[in-house]
């Protein structure tokens, strides 16, 4: 059997029990089976993202290749303060959804700096657009993922939120790749991923949307109608994927780390997920006023 195969299927299996132990209850349950009440799953999860925000900032210094000047040398305190200020009311879970402008103008930023990546690439070539993109495209959407759970420490309840949404990205990838291995012909963005069809992405959006409608049936609990979460997964997932790939191919980087043998770094695993939780946040905010 091909080496590779096994080194992808093994690491492939502990980053998704990782991710399970990390935004499920099962966590905490197994690690308190050890040593009672040692932890709460919430922590877990903060631990979790804080990580990966952590290895996701060194991945994206390293693809966009920062000079000798301060910018390298604060890109790590401007991230983890910038992770700070939008995340600290999720570690006390003061997170009601309510409308606040500065987080509505930080969403607004990510999306200005997707627009950035394609149309005025050439500002990504100065360090200062290098630390301004890293600041965005990192720090806001890790910051936002803490708000998506629900959990309480009197009961010791964790939410799914997260679960589910790693399993619909995961489903979109899966099924726009099979359906555009199947049946795909039109290309989408063939200068940037060259394997990426609209027949696929069609086909991702519709089967997603159906996984969707068996979790809004089975998981009445979750925040929001999960057919629109379904949606916007399947519709913004692929986005994610192309920012990422767009980011390497500028740099000419392949892959943006090892840090997961056989399918490279956090910003390859979680290109996704990156895009897709700043348009979740920010439908399960306007839904409180719809």
């Amino acid at each position: 059997m091909d080496k590779n195969l096994i080194q992808r299927t093994i690491s492939g299996l502990v980053y998704v029990a990782v991710i399970i132990l990390c935004t499920t209850p099962l966590g905490a349950q197994l690690i308190n089976k050890i040593h009672p009440d040692l932890i709460r799953q919430e922590y877990l999860y903060h631990g979790l993202i804080t990580l990966l925000l952590l290895v996701g900032t060194w991945e994206c210094v390293k693809i966009m290749k920062f000079g000798k000047g301060y910018e390298k040398w604060i890109v790590f305190p401007l991230v983890i303060f910038t992770y700070y200020v939008f995340s600290k009311r999720y570690f006390h879970h003061d997170f009601f959804f309510d409308f606040r402008l500065n987080e509505i103008l930080a969403i607004s930023l990510v999306a200005i700096a997707v627009v950035t990546l394609f149309k005025y690439s050439n500002e990504l070539y100065f360090d200062i657009g290098k630390l301004i993109f890293t600041v965005i495209y990192v720090a806001l959407p890790f910051s936002f993922a803490l708000g998506l759970p629900k959990f309480s420490s009197f009961d010791g309840t964790f939410s799914l939120e997260v679960l589910f949404l790693f399993i619909l990205i995961w489903s979109s990838d899966t099924f726009a790749y099979l359906t555009g291995k199947f049946f795909g012909k039109h290309k989408m963005a063939p200068k940037i991923s060259p394997k990426k069809t609209w027949e696929g992405y069609v086909g991702g959006v519709v089967l997603t949307l159906v996984l969707s409608y068996f979790i809004e049936h089975y998981q009445p609990e979750l925040r929001g109608n999960w057919m629109v979460v379904g949606f916007l997964v399947a519709a913004f997932a692929p986005l994610g994927d192309l920012v990422e790939s767009q980011l390497k191919r500028n740099f000419g980087v392949k892959d943006s780390g090892n840090i997961i043998p056989g399918h490279g770094g956090v910003l390859d695993r979680l290109d996704s997920f990156l895009i897709c939780v700043p348009v979740v946040y920010l439908y399960f905010i306007l839904e409180k006023f719809i």
